[in-house]
């Protein structure tokens, strides 16, 4: 039996909304890196997980990156994922 195909959705507090899919994959959250580089420009990462806690635990790394990479600042963000019907 195949999965149910599905697309993804996440929107995040300043109003950025993600779209994920379509996707058969269990994902259940969206985390996005909003880093800020010593020149004033910025890069984002983002990525998605099975579960919150997984979610949560990309924090760490973010720590880490700040300081190897030079960033002046960073905003750590997760959202739930909503589905809808591919």
């Amino acid at each position: 039996m195949s999965k149910k195909r599905r697309y993804l959705t996440a929107t995040m507090p300043d109003g950025y909304v993600k779209r994920i899919g379509p996707t058969a994959d269990t994902f259940t959250h969206y985390w996005r890196i909003v880093a800020t580089l010593e020149n004033g420009k910025t890069e984002v990462f983002w990525g998605h997980t099975r579960s919150l806690a997984e979610a949560r635990r990309k924090r760490a790394p973010a720590d880490e990156a700040a300081r190897s990479r030079g960033w002046t600042s960073f905003i750590f963000e997760i959202a739930e994922l909503s589905e809808e019907p591919a």
